[in-house]
């Protein structure tokens, strides 16, 4: 009698841990307890399998459909994971370096030990969760072989009722439904490890083709004399600048820098443009523009950086520029830095910044541009410089949010040490949405600010190439935004924005085209118009 009640508890827990494992949703917004009302067609195909198979094989296969359903259970948290962030599935060819910088991420928000006993009270809950499930697929202990018969008949009957069932299911009323979900789901993923295969395949044909500056050192002649900035600002995108619950406070800050940039004499060009990426990765859309290549994966990024395409750095370096990446995110070896022709490179430790962090965030925006100024531009004598950088405050947490000092007060950073220390925390911030968004825009409107003050005060006759890197979580978008981010071309040159305007972008901060180009486009863009007709 007790091995009976064991052993009907195991087929129970079996097949209730199963149907929760198989209608698991894949995306954060699908998690609806209707979703758990459907029955899985597999359930009775593995229970008739693991009744029929010889006992010296059923523990073999328990063990095998313990694995399966693990792996089943793992990419859908993964799915999650990457739908939360990047609003697409979890690709195993293209996002395993994914896991070690979302714990960097993770570890520098929420603390080392914090972000730690997360993961390790996740790992434990799901490898108990796992334990149970292969302990209920031995349900068989104790069963006769009579009533392993009757368990037999009893769920191929159970199979051809389900069977008939999900022939008429779709049916309108109907309250539940019976699917096969698992093999359907595993067979697409598959597929799409397949197409990222069959992707990279056509990134070498890409690579193969001639590049139109490769070799040219005659290039971008209009521009000769001047320091030129590239500055991407963290997740700086469309929604920031359209979307109604944010617009009001962009429009507003547009408008001051404009009107203190033009009375400083700068023209400004702007126009949007497609990033190959959403929510994070920003070295892809890196890579793109600086590539002329649409680098939307990290397969396709780690190829890039062993090819000998051209990047828009090294055009710079073979006319001429000395070549000077600052990036504040950079904490570890940064080997990639090699392909993109750097004759500087300077990172997190090279910055200077002896100030506290502001959370995952290295130092403020405001210090990185100073940086720039005292460590690349103020030394003397120099050639003309080509800078890199990336900004970072708008990156999340988006806490605590910076604001500007005087630039002679920046010095070595200690100076913003209050502002680290103040503001709430991530766990604070991000147990609301609307506190996530109001903290997301304002440290938007900062990064804009300090941008809009550095170019005012130190900009003299230095061209500025100023673009976000990619939109924000859906968080903050919401669902189906685009992947539109602005770009801005901040000269005193006349004649070198004009050259923008007239490729369709248009005067002002406020990019009004219902059109984007390619982010990818870019790089031949800038060269072309940077050149003149002559190059």
């Amino acid at each position: 009698m007790i091995c009976m009640f064991v052993s009907t508890t195991r087929f129970l827990l079996f097949c209730t841990l199963l149907s929760a494992f198989i209608n698991m949703p894949e995306h954060p917004d699908a998690f609806d307890f209707r979703t758990f009302l459907s029955i899985p067609f597999e359930i009775p195909i593995i229970a008739l399998g693991l009744i029929i198979v010889p006992g010296k094989w059923r523990g073999k296969l328990a063990a095998v459909v313990t694995v399966l359903a693990s792996l089943l259970v793992l990419l859908k948290l993964a799915d999650i994971g990457t739908q939360s962030a990047f609003q697409r599935p979890f690709n195993p060819y293209l996002d395993i370096k994914m896991i070690g910088d979302g714990w960097n991420v993770l570890s520098r928000s929420i603390g080392t030990w914090v972000g730690a006993f997360a993961i390790l009270s996740g790992s434990f809950s799901l490898f108990i969760i796992i334990g149970l499930f292969y302990w209920s697929c031995n349900f068989l202990g104790g069963w006769s072989s009579k009533r392993r018969l009757y368990g037999c008949v009893a769920v191929s009957t159970a199979l051809i009722g389900l069977s008939i069932l999900m022939l008429r299911s779709g049916d309108e009323g109907h309250a539940f439904t019976v699917e096969a979900k698992a093999t359907p789901y595993l067979i697409q993923r598959l597929d799409l490890i397949s197409h990222a295969i069959a992707d990279m395949h056509r990134f070498e044909v890409e690579l193969a083709q001639s590049d139109p500056f490769k070799g040219k050192t005659e290039l971008m002649g209009r521009v000769k004399g001047q320091d030129v900035f590239l500055i991407f600002v963290e997740s700086y995108g469309r929604t920031a600048v359209e979307d109604t619950r944010y617009s009001p406070r962009i429009a507003a800050r547009f408008e001051d820098m404009q009107k203190s940039l033009e009375q400083s004499g700068f023209q400004i060009a702007s126009r949007w443009v497609t990033s190959p990426t959403v929510a994070g990765l920003s070295w892809l859309a890196h890579g793109t523009l600086l590539s002329g290549l649409w680098i939307d994966s990290q397969a396709r990024y780690d190829r890039l950086v062993m090819s000998d395409r051209s990047s828009l750095n090294r055009l710079f370096k073979n006319a001429g520029w000395e070549t000077a990446a600052a990036m504040p995110a950079i904490t570890l070896d940064w080997p990639e830095s090699a392909y993109f022709g750097y004759d500087r490179v300077y990172a997190a430790k090279d910055l200077g910044y002896q100030g506290q962090p502001f959370n995952w965030i290295t130092m403020p925006d405001q210090y990185t541009l100073s940086a720039i100024q005292k460590l690349i531009r103020d030394p003397q004598p120099r050639r003309n410089v080509m800078i890199e950088t990336a900004l970072i405050s708008s990156h999340a947490p988006w806490t605590p949010v910076a604001h500007m000092i005087d630039w002679q007060a920046v010095g070595d950073g200690k100076p913003f040490n209050d502002q680290a220390a103040s503001g709430e925390s991530p766990a604070f911030v991000w147990a609301d949405p609307d506190r996530i968004r109001d903290h997301y825009i304002r440290t938007i409107d900062y990064s804009l600010e300090a941008v809009a003050s550095y170019i005012r005060t130190f900009g003299d006759d230095a061209i500025f190439i100023v673009i976000g890197d990619h939109q924000p979580a859906s968080v903050v978008t919401g669902p189906d935004a685009t992947r539109d981010v602005p770009i801005h071309i901040i000269a005193k040159r006349t004649d070198v924005v004009a050259e923008f305007l007239r490729q369709g972008f248009n005067s002002g901060l406020r990019p009004v085209q219902t059109e984007s180009l390619r982010m990818d486009q870019l790089r031949n863009l800038i060269v072309e118009l940077f050149s003149g007709p002559n190059s």
